[in-house]
């Protein structure tokens, strides 16, 4: 009960920041989104670098930023789309380095810099074609609105599979995950379809019913499989958190697991049937 308790504070004072944020004004945006990226990416790196190639990890965190500071111009202040390609600069940069690294003992570590650019900061980069519009004007409504499906759908997974989810049913994925169940996927979509309802007619998510409730079913199943996909990392690397700044929830990381997979898919819903 005691860390239900706590899970929660920490929970509601995280989703506070985040819901102001994205509906003050874009420059807020920005700035909680490089520092989620950021933070994610540090705890990604300590998990499986473990302080080596410290200079490599810090050049790889800044191609994280250039990238999305680079699409967020992009998107928001009309600079040129055919730019964005510099992104890829810091990249090169970070690879040639890995010539000058001395110690190559484990340099299969290096490896990791490059997925978390992928993990991580792609994903993230992503959420700039949800505030910003064809005309470079700013709302954070629709990323909220994602970002609300993906913690309904976390919370009913939490809850159902606390409830019922260790004495009835199948699990889902016990050689990664022994305590997520069927029963929490299925009470995870029922109300994550219920929160695509209320979200459309509350009027934050102005689309076709239909489209709300396709996008609540594919961001709850893509939220699962991104909690999943961190709890095989987690498991191969034998931590049981990647953080600690989250009392409860353990680092960023672990609390936005299940949004680096939903939001993007999200969001490439959306793009692909032409309705963002």
């Amino acid at each position: 009960m005691k860390n239900l308790v706590l899970r929660t504070l920490t929970g509601v004072g995280f989703v506070a920041v985040v819901v102001i944020c994205l509906l003050l004004n874009r420059y807020f945006f920005g700035v909680l989104m490089v520092g989620l990226m950021t933070a994610m990416m540090i705890e990604f790196y300590r998990m499986t670098m473990r302080g080596e190639y410290i200079f490599s990890q810090i050049l790889s965190i800044l191609a994280a930023i250039v990238l999305f500071s680079l699409t967020y111009l992009y998107r928001g202040c009309n600079f040129p789309g055919r730019l964005v390609v510099l992104a890829i600069i810091p990249v090169f940069v970070m690879m040639i380095n890995s010539l000058y690294v001395k110690d190559k003992t484990d340099f299969g570590k290096f490896a990791n810099l490059y997925t978390a650019l992928l993990y991580i900061a792609v994903p993230v980069t992503m959420t700039n074609f949800a505030v910003f519009n064809a005309s470079g004007e700013y709302s954070g409504t629709l990323l909220l609105s994602l970002f609300i499906i993906v913690w309904v759908s976390d919370i009913g997974g939490y809850l159902f599979g606390m409830a019922f989810g260790q004495k009835f049913g199948r699990k889902l994925f016990p050689e990664v995950s022994p305590k997520k169940s069927w029963v929490g996927f299925w009470g995870g979509l029922v109300l994550a379809v219920a929160a695509g309802a209320v979200l459309h007619f509350t009027g934050m998510l102005h689309y076709p019913l239909e489209h709300c409730m396709i996008l609540s079913v594919l961001m709850n199943v893509s939220a699962v499989y991104g909690d999943l996909i961190e709890s095989q990392w987690k498991r191969y690397y034998a931590v049981k958190d990647t953080g600690t700044i989250m009392p409860g929830h353990g680092g960023i990381l672990d609390r936005l697991d299940s949004a680096l997979l939903a939001l993007p898919m999200g969001i490439i819903y959306l793009l692909v049937v032409n309705i963002l």
